[in-house]
């Protein structure tokens, strides 16, 4: 699967007791480079549950170039995971490049 910096894709995550896992969606942060080199990924969490904390951006269906959102969502940039491509169940939307730079801006806030 060709994966591009922006799209989203739905990954396995385990409960705590690890004996069962919910489906969840992140957002690729990786460059093009990175992912065409690597068997991993970088990704960043989306969630429903809007807070409204400073590390959120928040998307809605415009703000998609590919596929749709169940909900308002957002991407938390202070959640960000290094995952096996093997992990990544399927590909449902991408993300446009103004929340892209969003990201990147909060993401540099963040570590800065």
């Amino acid at each position: 699967m060709m994966l591009r910096q922006g799209d989203i894709v739905l990954i396995p995550i385990p409960y705590t007791n690890l004996k069962s896992q919910k489906k969840r969606p992140v957002m690729i942060i990786s460059n093009g480079y990175y992912n065409e080199s690597s068997q991993d990924v970088i990704a960043i969490a989306i969630t429903s549950n809007i807070r409204g904390i400073e590390y959120e951006v928040v998307i809605e269906n415009e703000d998609m170039t590919e596929g749709n959102l169940k909900r308002i969502s957002c991407i938390r940039t202070d959640k960000i995971y290094t995952l096996s491509r093997e992990l990544i169940i399927k590909k449902f939307g991408k993300i446009n490049d103004d929340i892209i730079d969003d990201v990147k801006k909060s993401i540099n806030i963040l570590i800065n």
